[in-house]
């Protein structure tokens, strides 16, 4: 196997459809971030997207900073990659190491800026790295 894996991983979970609920607890707008992981929760823990793909934070620091993109604009972009990457979960056409799981991203929730922007950042980091087009 000339290309491996360890894990590639997003998950949005969804416990509630109340929109009015904030991305991060605690005075830090920075997520929590431990060896290529990325966590991002809510205070009730409705919803929360983690990231485990080795060279993501790091790569992250490289790209337009937060702030950068409008909030529409990543909801928009990541609505798009959302039912593109989810369509290949699913198509025995594509790698089951490349899309492992669903995404659940329902565009009647407003997740917020961060897990927006993380989210999409992930889809271009995974275009990139894996040569992918969406």
């Amino acid at each position: 196997m000339k290309h491996f894996i360890w894990i590639l991983s997003i998950a949005v979970m969804i416990f509630s459809c109340d929109s009015g609920k904030t991305v991060m607890q605690g005075d830090s707008s920075d997520p929590e971030v431990k060896n290529d992981t990325i966590v991002i929760t809510n205070p009730d823990l409705e919803y929360e997207i983690i990231i485990i793909e080795p060279g993501f934070d790091s790569w992250l620091i490289t790209q337009k900073p937060r702030g950068f993109y409008g909030l529409t604009y990543l909801e928009n972009k990541n609505r798009r990659f959302t039912i593109e990457y989810n369509m290949r979960v699913y198509d025995t056409r594509y790698s089951t190491k490349l899309y492992t799981q669903e995404i659940y991203y329902d565009p009647n929730i407003r997740y917020g800026y961060e897990v927006n922007y993380l989210l999409y950042n992930y889809f271009i980091y995974f275009k990139e790295k894996y040569k992918q087009r969406f």
